[in-house]
């Protein structure tokens, strides 16, 4: 009882402290045009990330078992994290029809978590994310979908260079390759009319994985995007015991003991997108990697050390899936990390 009446209060001090802005690094202003090299120390502020996962996402927040706390920012910040990528389901909170208006309620709420992630000097993605009936029909959201972008960048138009744009979660289904990379174009030239020098995420075509590069052309002209993408392999470790992956048990007492063969696997798929980025001179964010809790610690912790230590050494900046669910680093009910976990991402923790 003691420890757990303690907690709080320990949490509290958290809080004060960290929201303590160091005077001498203030968040910069946007600026008023951007090098080559911009794009890059924006992907560095972005660093070591995390998700907060299955909160603004859910149908309703709270629906999934998490509700954003002030205290989350806290305790990210306090861990040595550098950013928060926050998925946003913003078609559950929107007019269906013209002129696709987003409820008021709702766009204060998410006022209120961008400035909690200032207020704890964290960089921030806020993105479009289960947007499900786009990826049904297309065609059918296409208006919706660039009406929603038209209303978030607007809004935000006057934040610092630590708020960051990622224009959609995990196109797949009906949403090819090619009606992506259309648009998501068309999505940026809305966005540029009010966030000339916003940098802006792409993520890749089907579910976000490495597969997906082979469909996106960078748009002309354009210096300061990153390219995301997602990273779940071997699937059958990762979402073992998922309940919402179909077969997902079969896959239960899957490991991964960190062999040759296993680590190679993972090199050459980063390869792919290493050698691509370096071509094409754009700096990658790795959005999504993450293993569920019905795999064995060990192999979690092994796996997730593995991947993060070489996203840092190939200067991809990460955010871990996720922070207090079912793949998370937190616990909620012990007010605890897994060390181990956190320590896999920040070796330093």
């Amino acid at each position: 009882m003691i420890k757990r009446k303690f907690i709080p209060l320990l949490l509290l001090i958290i809080i004060t402290i960290a929201g303590c802005k160091n005077s001498d690094d203030p968040v910069s202003p946007i600026p008023s045009e951007v090098g080559d090299d911009y794009v890059f120390k924006q992907n560095d502020l972005l660093g070591r990330g995390v998700n907060i996962g299955n909160a603004l996402e859910a149908p309703t927040e709270g629906e999934w078992g998490v509700y954003i706390k002030e205290e989350y920012f806290a305790l990210i910040k306090y861990a040595g994290f550098n950013s928060v990528r926050v998925p946003i389901k913003w078609s559950a909170h929107s007019l269906k029809l013209a002129p696709y208006t987003i409820d008021a309620n709702f766009f204060s709420r998410i006022d209120w978590v961008i400035d909690q992630a200032a207020k704890y000097d964290l960089a921030i993605i806020i993105n479009i994310h289960h947007f499900d009936e786009m990826m049904v029909t297309p065609a059918a959201q296409k208006e919706r979908f660039l009406k929603l972008w038209e209303q978030i960048a607007e809004r935000y138009k006057s934040q610092s260079n630590k708020v960051f744009f990622e224009i959609l979660n995990e196109p797949n289904s009906a949403m090819t390759a090619p009606i992506w990379d259309q648009y998501y174009k068309e999505a940026l030239t809305i966005i540029r009319k009010t966030n000339p020098i916003r940098t802006v995420l792409i993520g890749l075509s089907n579910w976000g994985g490495v597969s997906g590069l082979a469909g996106l052309t960078l748009p002309a002209n354009e210096n300061n995007v990153i390219v995301s993408f997602h990273y779940y392999n071997p699937f059958e470790f990762t979402h073992q015991g998922a309940e919402w992956v179909d077969g997902a048990n079969a896959w239960l007492g899957r490991r991964w003991n960190g062999t040759t063969a296993e680590k190679n696997a993972v090199i050459n798929d980063f390869n792919i997108m290493i050698s691509w980025a370096n071509a094409k001179k754009v700096p990658l964010n790795l959005g999504e990697f993450g293993s569920f809790s019905k795999a064995d610690m060990d192999s979690r912790i092994r796996w997730t050390t593995f991947i993060a230590s070489h996203a840092v050494a190939s200067k991809i900046s990460f955010h871990y899936w996720e922070f207090c669910s079912g793949f998370g680093i937190y616990d909620l009910n012990t007010y605890k990390f897994n060390d181990g976990l956190l320590k896999a991402l920040i070796p330093s923790s």
